[in-house]
């Protein structure tokens, strides 16, 4: 990351774009085709902003895009005019943001992709379409190709389990754009958006060892595959250069082709309130929507924040949580997806989109750490001190 930290990113850089979500899903309306498959996934675009407005943490934000005030009206109208007429004469950059699993709403990984999206929509012409599964996640071939029939200059898949359907529709369609995130395809028309998962959780690793009382730590994986690997052999190796004899304890709530453990929040729960009454009192998660279930966990222990902490993921969670929750939350190990979307689109836009893989780390403000509610205070200069060894090369972060 750059010398600061980002410790609300997805609370204010949704603020205030509801209206230009509502304005570009109208958009859609307008300049969609006449075919039934368009005419889905418009709908779904709508029911996906809606489902935005009603999640959003910032009551704010949900109020602006409620409002019925007349100029409001106004400015939906001209932006709307405004969008179709640049699709029309060919000037507006049509992008397709793709969700797997989860979507808009999930106050982690998809939210975080999704900002990205609002951020260039607030200051591109550009008119975005946004997909999300109606069938577990079973339905990526035929989502995929609609976007690509339907002419989108970039199409953004999110997550790993896309790889295969971009490799083929890439190869397929050589004059359409492709961004995968946290996976490679080895084709001119395809960027890779990968993240050093490996450097947050270093970070978040030494600040558990620095706050725990037992020398006993927890991980609980969505999935065991080698990218959430990652994020253990970084945890592991950040506490352990601070402690060399702490104890890590990893467990996973699905194992491949099982995804399920990324939206399993009752296993989650159930893992976590096992490592707490065995005595281990920081637990770092890196699955999901399931870890939804270890801040309940923390909660529900009957132990005091500070006596146990819980380390969240991906978007700096002590916000997006309920209120009550808040306190067990040590930080957040950030993966910044909002930056990664924001400059593939920005590159399209500009007509210097390249292809091969592009990795977001701390240097350039990929990933980071969150500060929120303060329980970082007192070792806060001891990380940024890690943060900036690990930037200038002096610590090498193991990725496996």
């Amino acid at each position: 990351m750059k010398g600061h930290q980002p410790t609300n990113r997805s609370g204010l850089r949704r603020k205030g774009v509801a209206l230009l979500s509502l304005a570009a899903v109208l958009t859609l309306g307008l300049a969609a085709c006449s075919s039934d498959k368009a005419a889905d996934t418009t709908t779904a675009a709508a029911n996906t902003t809606a489902a935005t407005a009603t999640a959003a943490p910032d009551t704010a934000a949900v109020a602006d895009s409620a409002a019925p005030d007349t100029a409001a009206a106004d400015t939906v109208a001209a932006t709307e005019t405004t969008a179709a007429a640049a699709v029309a004469n060919g000037k507006a950059t049509k992008v397709a943001l793709m969700y797997d699993v989860t979507g808009r709403g999930d106050k982690g990984f998809a939210d975080s992709a999704a900002a990205g999206l609002d951020m260039a929509k607030a200051k591109l012409n550009i008119v975005a379409t946004e997909s999300e599964t109606k069938n577990g996640g079973n339905d990526l071939p035929d989502r995929m190709k609609l976007q690509v029939d339907n002419g989108n200059d970039l199409i953004i898949a999110v997550g790993f389990s896309w790889a295969d359907e971009v490799a083929k529709q890439a190869a397929n369609s050589p004059s359409t754009h492709f961004a995968l995130v946290d996976a490679s395809v080895d084709a001119p028309n395809v960027a890779g958006l990968l993240f050093a998962e490996d450097q947050g959780s270093y970070i978040v690793g030494a600040a558990a060892a620095l706050k725990s009382k037992s020398g006993k730590l927890g991980f609980i994986g969505g999935v065991e595959t080698d990218l959430i690997k990652k994020f253990l052999a970084g945890f592991s190796a950040g506490a352990k250069s601070i402690n060399p004899n702490v104890t890590i304890e990893a467990k996973y709530i699905s194992q491949p082709p099982d995804f399920s453990g990324f939206n399993d929040p009752q296993k989650g729960k159930e893992i976590a309130a096992a490592m707490y009454s065995g005595g281990i009192d920081v637990v770092y998660h890196a699955a999901g929507a399931s870890g939804a279930g270890l801040f309940q966990a923390a909660k529900e222990s009957g132990k005091a924040p500070g006596d146990i902490w819980a380390i969240g993921v991906n978007v700096d969670e002590t916000v997006t949580v309920p209120a009550d929750q808040r306190p067990y939350i040590l930080t957040s190990m950030l993966k910044n997806l909002d930056v990664a979307v924001e400059k593939v689109i920005e590159d399209q836009a500009a007509g210097k989109f390249t292809g091969g893989n592009k990795v977001f780390n701390l240097a350039n403000n990929g990933v980071g750490y969150a500060t929120t509610g303060g329980h970082l205070d007192d070792i806060k200069g001891r990380l940024e001190k890690i943060k900036a060894d690990i930037i200038s090369g002096a610590i090498t972060v193991p990725s496996a």
